[in-house]
């Protein structure tokens, strides 16, 4: 029996995941919620075989919880069941050591499938998200550009992240100033917008 863990903040998504698992004679919903916030404690508790994530989770996104099961709980194995099929939140759930990544338009053949693949040692990556991280090019972006815009995503103001980073308020924004001209972005909030859709904030 594989025991599977669920978590997904939209209800009747995640009712109907349950209801669809119920149907497999070899797969057991052993807990199911949603918050990220819940994963970690409820993957100890039960010791689920495959985690089904969402990445877009409140207080903890799927992709954070990943990584934390690795360490946590690493006969869990974690799976991203998402509507977010950016080449971006792919590479980020890859560098989490995540087995499997779906679609959430994928059909539930595929799902159970990918389910008893993961839950066996495979990786299962659905393919057309798989040929655009090919094509995708790589992050322009400095990991000091990068840190930058993600506070200033965080909403921390230029001065609060100068004094952060051990910076002058002027290098922050020349800092803000090439990311923004690096993602082609009109201002700095849009350049949040390209990174965050790209899977790099």
């Amino acid at each position: 029996m594989i025991r599977v863990l669920i978590a997904e903040d939209m209800h009747m998504l995640r009712k109907a995941l349950v209801a669809l698992l119920e149907f497999e004679p070899d797969i057991e919903v052993v807990a199911e919620f949603s918050s990220g916030a819940d994963i970690l404690p409820n993957a100890r508790r039960h010791r689920p075989d495959v985690a089904i994530l969402d990445i877009d989770l409140p207080e903890v996104d799927g992709l954070t919880a990943a990584a934390e099961l690795l360490t946590a709980v690493p006969e869990c194995r974690t799976m991203m069941l998402t509507s977010l099929g950016r080449p971006g939140n792919l590479r980020r759930a890859l560098a989490a050591h995540v087995a499997g990544f779906l679609l959430k338009d994928s059909s539930p053949a595929t799902l159970c499938d990918a389910i008893r693949a993961v839950a066996r040692g495979d990786r299962v990556i659905d393919p057309q998200l798989a040929l655009a991280a090919l094509d995708d090019g790589p992050q322009p972006l400095t990991p000091r550009e990068l840190e930058v815009l993600r506070m200033a995503s965080e909403g921390e103001v230029a001065a609060r992240i100068a004094a952060r980073l051990f910076l002058s308020v002027g290098t922050v924004r020349n800092y803000l100033t090439s990311a923004v001209t690096k993602l082609d972005a009109r201002n700095r909030v849009d350049a949040i917008r390209i990174a965050r859709e790209a899977g790099w904030l």
